[in-house]
């Protein structure tokens, strides 16, 4: 038998299909093989490159079909653009590629898949070029139709494909040199599995995504470009997010999603890391660190200098810039591609980014009035209750004297708040009282910069101010009411961008903030405070996270409570929980077991007059019996403990002591 059969064989032995040189075989093709051609179903599949391997991954069934039904238009598919994966990326039809939309990936190929191939070492199936595919479908065609098998291809690669019969089609792939003298493709490698049509292979498609958007989130990360233990980025992390929210309507909203009462929630990724680290700050720091442990450095230069950048004033501007642009861009585009959208927003920060969020929420205004009252106001910005007169601040500083300077000069408290040392010595201001002015209206800079007064919105809630301790920090306004200072939350010299939303919620995710608050000097939160555009706020961390922190005590310092449990969305506790109470379930169990082993053992030495019926007698009774004669209990462990003395197994002293430890059997 030849190579070629054995393979053949071998072939028909794992494929149950009949084998071609079996009798079955042919006569299942002995019928009306004309009628049996059924033109082939395509489905629309891209390639996206996932541990350094090309993976074919398929479009979810209603954006095959939108992209199947864009190429059977009849209009030329160049510069064609079909949105897919719920609007996140665009296909390019004519260019067969894929694009992200609201984040730089690179593009990834697009392809009209009919017919594939087992790969060489996942088993999973490749797709054949467009091309290669309709010759193949055509060769299957005059198959089926003229009843002609044991076709041969040869791909554009000098592979070889046989179609044996319908249930039977392999791959061979050409040795490297063996085809120089003449042997058969046959004899070329190991044959492959070929199938016709996506419904033949193994692959999950999806139905696809609902086209209503309740709800919108952005997503920040934190340190380092690496989001997760796996190493994974951002967008594959916010992937599980989009994913895990679909399943959760399909298991608790279902019947109301195929009512189309609610719809879907979107998650997009906001990413600082990539352009903080193109600032040119890698090379600087590359040439400063030490050659030794290279692996270890470049870890710590890529991840964690990512907080000392965030405590740097100028890499910290660089960071929110960042962070408040990419959000606005992305919601402003959002906009663009869903006109209809009616619902919130939502925000989420994971460790550093969920800071990155607070500082700048802190530090919103409540109304586009306050943003643009900003721009024309001075540097110093007053507070409500300032009504002094530079007059009246000099008399307050002792320096009543060189009020006429100034008056000559017509500066007034703005004009004075600008000045620099150098313009107060060329009007004639002595040293002494220079530093005294410049510092009072520095003092008064620095809270006004960053400590914001109390906003009434427009919505009608009130907006308190953050204590830097309590009853230390305060002040009196003209009614006599105490008000809380603003402290120092955000960084001294940064200046706080904007959003162009107001965000419902704010999610925090084993975040840090209450450690950088606590730093940065900050030791209680007014129980009123609330951020100025932002409705609600959730602290949420797991227990063996070592980078997360609370913030509920600094809210409330006298009160210890608990925090409050999510509930697993699969109805099942975190593992650690039931990984904890299962243990403390089988302690409980193997002691009450060995317990009820020692009282009948107790039993049985001590009874041993009575009838043995009488010695089966539950545990529940037997611990009655000892809780009411303790004494009784007493003189049975030592007349116990006596004999073991006397024999040659020392355990059981040890086994009893084990009963009460208190009163040890050797000591009695």
């Amino acid at each position: 038998m030849s190579s070629a059969e054995s393979q053949q064989e071998q072939l028909s032995q794992s494929d149950p299909s009949p084998s071609p040189n079996s009798c079955s075989s042919f006569e299942l093709l002995d019928m009306d093989a004309g009628s049996l051609y059924e033109p082939v179903s395509p489905h629309w599949f891209y390639c996206k490159i996932i541990d350094s391997k090309e993976t074919w991954i398929p479009f979810n069934s209603e954006d095959s079909q939108q992209l199947e039904e864009a190429y059977g238009s009849g209009k030329n598919c160049d510069g064609r653009v079909v949105p897919t994966d719920g609007g996140r990326y665009d296909v390019h039809l004519g260019e067969r590629m894929r694009y992200a939309v609201y984040w730089d990936e690179l593009a990834s190929e697009v392809r009209r898949c009919t017919w594939f191939y087992k790969g060489d070492k996942d088993n999973k199936y490749v797709p054949y070029s467009e091309s290669f595919s309709q010759v193949l479908e055509e060769t299957y065609m005059l198959a089926v139709t003229l009843d002609e098998w044991k076709k041969k291809l040869e791909s554009p690669n000098r592979e070889i494909i046989i179609l044996h019969n319908p249930k039977l089609m392999v791959h061979y792939q050409p040795v490297a040199g063996s085809d120089e003298w003449g042997s058969t493709p046959t004899e070329q490698g190991r044959p492959r599995t070929v199938k016709r049509g996506v419904e033949n292979i193994s692959v999950d498609i999806h139905c696809g995504e609902p086209l209503q958007i309740d709800h919108l989130v952005f997503v920040v990360h934190g340190i380092g470009p690496a989001c997760d233990l796996r190493f994974r980025s951002i967008v594959q992390c916010v992937n599980d997010f989009r994913s895990v929210s679909l399943n959760l309507l399909q298991t608790h909203f279902k019947k109301a999603q195929e009512n189309q009462q609610i719809g879907r929630v979107e998650f997009l990724p906001v990413n600082w890391h990539s352009p903080l680290h193109s600032t040119g700050v890698d090379v600087d720091l590359q040439r400063i660190t030490l050659p030794s442990i290279n692996r270890l450095r470049h870890f710590t230069n890529d991840t964690i200098l990512d907080v000392f950048f965030y405590n740097s004033p100028t890499y910290c501007q660089t960071i929110v810039d960042t962070v408040a642009s990419e959000m606005n861009r992305i919601y402003t585009l959002f906009l663009q591609r869903n006109p209809d959208f009616k619902g919130g927003v939502s925000i989420a920060g994971h460790s550093l980014g969920s800071l990155i969020l607070f500082d700048i929420l802190t530090n919103q205004k409540d109304s586009l009035g306050d943003m643009d009252n900003e721009k024309d106001a001075p540097n110093i910005v007053m507070d409500q209750g300032d009504t002094l007169t530079l007059e009246e601040d000099l008399k307050k500083l002792q320096l009543s004297e060189f009020f006429s300077v100034f008056e000559k000069e017509k500066v007034d408290k703005e004009a004075l708040a600008l000045c620099t040392d150098k313009d107060l010595q060329e009007m004639g201001i002595p040293l002494g009282p220079r530093k005294k002015i410049l510092n009072h209206f520095r003092t008064r800079k620095n809270l006004m910069d960053i400590n914001r007064p109390t906003l009434q919105p427009a919505s009608g809630v009130t907006v308190s101010n953050i204590p830097k301790e309590s009853g230390v920090c305060s002040k009196t306004d003209a009614t006599g009411n105490g008000d809380y200072l603003h402290v120092g939350i955000g960084q001294v010299s940064v200046k706080y961008p904007r959003l162009i939303y107001k965000p419902e919620i704010f999610f925090a995710f084993g975040s840090p903030i209450g450690m950088f608050l606590t730093v940065r000097g900050l030791k209680r939160i007014d129980p009123n405070y609330k951020f100025p555009t932002c409705k609600g706020f959730f602290n949420i961390y797991h227990p063996f996270d070592p980078v997360a922190y609370r913030i509920e005590p600094m809210v409330v310092p006298g009160v210890e409570f608990e925090p409050m449990l999510i509930p697993h969305h699969k109805g099942r506790k975190r593992m650690h929980l039931e990984l904890r109470e299962g243990l403390t379930r089988m302690s409980m169990d193997l002691k009450n077991n060995l317990l009820g082993s020692l009282r009948m053992a107790w039993k049985s030495f001590t009874r041993a007059p009575y009838p043995a019926l009488q010695a089966s007698e539950t545990t529940e009774e037997t611990e009655a019996e000892c809780e009411s004669s303790p004494e009784k209990l007493r003189s049975l462990k030592i007349q116990y403990c006596w004999s073991s003395k006397k024999s040659t197994k020392p355990r059981a002293s040890s086994l009893i002591s084990l009963y009460n430890k208190n009163e040890p059997c050797m000591a009695a």
